[in-house]
């Protein structure tokens, strides 16, 4: 009898379960469908499983949701792909309900089911659920329907796909706007299917139609279908029926549609090719540029540089550049933040003469800028320039800038700067470091900001690494060695720091006759925690010196801060002395 029994009681806790006023409960037995499917084998699975959770009207969008994203995967619990269609009631179901997560993830279910189904299924099963979603009574389903179309379309029969067309186009012109916002954004997909006479000719006026909608909301949709368009049709005609839906769309009275227009418009650059673009796309993204929303202008300069690429050198000076110069002392911060960011990239599109006449001006007056994002967003790209005019003209005009940010009020500009440094000094080289920067590394070591204090040391260790150890030992080390006996803890703390990242880059005997000492007389501070910060950097020295310092210096020193009356002191003390004993072990 329990035998009998076994198969029926994972349907029954199921049953059970998904009645459940638990919400817990249900998701939990929606999660474990395939368990229980495994149990009840193919075709129970197909005659009751499914049927049953067709029916299941639950009212939990999280429920519905978890049950959409289980379907997707549950060709193999059915029998396989020539029973796939048994999975896409439930799922119909689910294209109708009103939480848009819900139906997205049943759509994107029903797609992937749909593209392993067999041309015929696709006929006789997946087609007809399209149908019957497009002409559903609720917008809810003919939302869904438009995001089926791609996979509906390629396997159907010519008087099938005639009949699929037309209906595409009812859904572009549906009462509800919701219904052809999600016509528009699908059309790319769509149309990607379709042979290309009926794209020319059909597809394109039923294009036509969202790009003059009365709700910007679709408009905006259709100026990403412009993109996927275009790169479908071929040049000439993506000149006569896509160039001039943009123009149209960069004087759009939305700002919504001009800002989508900024944001597409290098991809539609590319699928016009560069001679069009030129002709025709100027004028419109210098309209863009100089738009009267603050959000249009940001999402334009942000392109500034690829569209430059595109264009001769000769052109982007004569109509880009003078847009970029009002840009960069435009009213809104983030506009100047935008064209921060990508502006350093314009200088090897522009060239050697232009970029020192034209783009050094600008790079100063926002190197100045009063907003820290603006100012962060050219330092972190001045390699760029500097690959174009040459360091010595970089140091000249850019380096009384920088200087005078490495002492910025706003710390991230200082840590920017800092982390930059070792680039610069790379490409000033080691005289002009002394000179210019060297100074301004020692004083980071005694900022207010930790972040800073620990970019500083990273910083030395890097310059030693750069320039070599007998530079450091001439320019670094006496000068931190200096500061070990700061009156505040903190700082103090920061120079055993950068003693311990230093002493691998130097070697074993200055760290052995420089360093050492002054770490060892540190343990006789007062503050335990530069005590247990001693004990870490002695445990950090211990496999750069030799065995005998070890046992001559440093182990002493360990031993005596074992018995500190600080329990982080001896637990640090201890932490080194193992590390000591490992070490001569294994030696």
């Amino acid at each position: 009898m329990a035998t009998m029994d076994e198969p029926l009681y994972p349907i029954a806790i199921l049953i059970d379960e998904l009645k459940n006023e638990d919400i817990q409960l249900r998701l939990n037995s929606i999660r474990r469908l395939s368990t229980i499917a495994r149990a009840l084998g193919e075709e129970r699975t197909r005659k009751e499983l499914i049927p049953f959770l067709s029916e299941n009207n639950d009212d939990e969008d999280e429920v519905l949701l978890a049950m959409a994203e289980e379907l997707g995967v549950f060709i193999p619990y059915v029998g396989g792909v020539e029973h796939a269609h048994v999975l896409l009631p439930p799922l119909e179901t689910l294209c109708t309900v009103e939480e848009t997560c819900v139906r997205d993830k049943a759509v994107e279910s029903l797609c992937r089911i749909g593209a392993q189904m067999k041309e015929s299924d696709i006929v006789d099963w997946f087609v007809p659920v399209v149908k019957r979603l497009a002409a559903g009574e609720w917008f809810t389903a003919r939302v869904s329907s438009c995001g089926l179309f791609h996979i509906a379309y390629p396997s159907s029969p010519d008087q099938l796909k005639a009949e699929l067309r037309n209906i595409y186009g009812q859904l572009c012109q549906d009462d509800m706007p919701m219904v052809r916002r999600a016509a528009a954004s699908n059309l790319g997909k769509f149309a990607a299917t379709v042979e290309q006479t009926y794209l020319k000719t059909e597809v394109m006026s039923i294009f036509d139609d969202l790009t003059q909608d009365d709700q910007d909301s679709v408009r905006l949709l259709a100026v990403e279908g412009c993109a996927a368009l275009g790169k479908l049709l071929e040049p000439q005609d993506c000149v006569a029926h896509i160039l001039p839906v943009i123009v149209n769309f960069s004087q759009d009275k939305s700002w919504r549609v001009r800002y989508m227009v900024a944001n597409q418009l290098y991809e539609l650059c590319e699928a016009a090719g560069p001679e069009h673009s030129r002709e025709h796309l100027v004028p419109a993204y210098v309209r863009l540029l100089r738009d009267n929303e603050a959000e249009v202008r940001i999402a334009a300069a942000g392109k500034v540089t690829k569209f430059c690429r595109i264009l001769s050198p000769q052109l982007a000076i004569q109509h880009i550049l003078p847009c970029v110069k009002e840009l960069s002392s435009d009213s809104s911060q983030h506009v100047r933040s935008a064209l921060a960011s990508v502006i350093m990239g314009m200088a090897p599109v522009l060239g050697k003469d232009a970029t020192i006449e034209q783009l050094l001006p600008i790079f100063l007056s926002l190197l100045k800028d009063e907003f820290p994002d603006v100012r962060l967003n050219i330092i972190s790209k001045l390699d760029q320039v500097n690959q174009v005019i040459g360091i010595d003209l970089l140091s000249q005009s850019l380096l009384p800038a920088i200087v005078e940010l490495a002492e910025d009020r706003h710390w991230r500009v200082r840590l920017a700067i800092i982390e930059y440094i070792p680039l610069l000094a790379s490409q000033l080289g080691v005289g002009f470091f002394d000179d210019k920067l060297g100074a301004l590394c020692m004083q980071w070591l005694e900022d207010k900001v930790f972040s800073i204090r620990d970019a500083a040391a990273n910083n030395l260790k890097r310059l030693a690494e750069e320039f070599g150890p007998d530079w450091a030992m001439q320019h670094i080390i006496p000068q931190v060695l200096e500061k070990i006996n700061n009156p505040h803890y903190l700082y103090r703390m920061t120079i055993l720091q950068a003693i311990s990242l230093l002493a691998p880059v130097m070697g074993a005997e200055i760290t052995c006759q420089q360093l050492l000492p002054v770490v060892i007389n540190s343990s006789k501070d007062r503050v335990p925690n530069i005590k247990f910060n001693v004990a870490k950097v002695l445990q950090a020295l211990i496999p750069i010196l030799d065995q005998s310092v070890v046992e001559k210096n440093v182990k002493p020193c360990l031993v005596e801060l074992s018995e500190d009356p600080d329990v982080d002191v001896r637990y640090y003390a201890n932490q080194a002395l193992q590390a000591c004993d490992q070490i001569m072990m294994s030696s």
